[in-house]
């Protein structure tokens, strides 16, 4: 195949530009090992990137899309021959190299992840960077000792992509988990993936002490602002705080007393620049111990490269519940 099928972002009169372009490899950004790839998805990030609301690319025209899967093409690299099921995700895509929206994607060989034995291709991009990013958060927190018995653990921005995985995981693993939402609509979809109760953004009263009574002893939070200073004084002594998202906002205002009288922890997860044992370690617990049980629940929408025009929008209301996966194969 000479040419392929792109979805890139360009700049145009001050503005982005996404559309579906015909490229070569020659278009695409260096890298050791060509995926023929067969499933993406979006995150908000992808949202980010493709309206141009975020500054996530470095350079344009850019292929979009942080996740990808597929079988090998070709590599450089003896961890990868052709024909091995191969995924990326969370790995500078569509930021510092271009990205998973394409029939062709060319990667460093640091960036691919063999899939695990327990997932499709398919089910390997239903988590994608979400599912993913839930998982290095659950690793992150059991590692610094949270547990089932401690209490129930709260799932901030609960109907998102790594909202919806942390749920499930949790709940899988035996956590109480409390699903923390706007969208009271969404309740019993959020317990039929484990929720144990569904807390209702608009009916609890946030305080502004520097502590407040001790409800969490753990929390998942994809929101940030003044959402996650409002965990940081409700968790319990010793409890941990997985802070991955901020579509509620950069700031954060608190105090250092959940730190030093509670000794609350707050546990930044990145799952860009980390390690390739640890990224290989987390998506092998993604298809064993970890796998959702809801996945099918749990992936709402499933469109071609082709339909992804103003598919985007929605993350940025806020208005999408669930995972988005993309087709690219077939």
């Amino acid at each position: 195949m000479s040419t392929f099928r792109a979805f890139r972002v360009h700049e145009r009169d001050g503005g982005y530009e996404a559309r579906l372009d015909d490229v070569g490899l020659d278009d695409l950004s260096e890298g050791d090992v060509t995926i023929r790839a067969a499933w993406s998805g979006i995150n908000y990030k992808d949202a980010l990137a493709v309206t141009g609301k975020g500054r996530i690319m470095r350079r344009f025209p850019m292929v979009a899309g942080v996740d990808v899967s597929g079988t090998v093409e070709s590599s450089s690299d003896a961890r990868f021959a052709p024909g091995d099921r191969v995924l990326v995700a969370g790995a500078s895509m569509s930021e510092t190299y271009d990205g998973g929206y394409a029939e062709r994607v060319r990667v460093p060989a640091d960036a691919v992840v063999p899939v695990p034995e327990g997932l499709s291709l398919r089910e390997a991009m239903a988590l994608g960077t979400a599912g993913f990013t839930a998982a290095l958060a659950i690793e992150r927190m059991e590692l610094n000792g949270q547990r089932p018995e401690n209490g129930p653990v709260l799932v901030n921005g609960a109907t998102g992509g790594v909202g919806s995985f942390a749920v499930d995981m949790l709940a899988a693993r035996g956590y109480e988990v409390a699903a923390f939402t706007g969208k009271a609509q969404s309740a019993a979809w959020l317990e039929s993936l484990g929720a144990a109760r569904v807390v209702l953004r608009g009916e609890i009263e946030m305080g502004t002490r520097p502590l407040e009574r001790a409800e969490w002893a753990g929390a998942v939070d994809n929101v940030g602002g003044d959402q996650l200073a409002w965990l940081t004084r409700t968790v319990m002594p010793a409890g941990n705080i997985a802070s991955i998202g901020l579509a509620g906002g950069a700031k954060l205002s608190t105090t250092v007393m959940p730190f030093i009288l509670r000794g609350v922890n707050l546990l930044g997860i990145n799952s860009v620049t980390i390690s390739p044992e640890l990224r290989e370690h987390a998506w092998g617990r993604c298809g064993t111990d970890l796998k959702p049980r809801h996945i099918d629940t749990i992936v709402t929408r499933e469109v071609g490269l082709d339909e992804l025009h103003g598919v985007f929008e929605g993350y940025m209301e806020g208005s999408v519940t669930g995972r988005t996966v993309i087709r690219i194969a077939g």
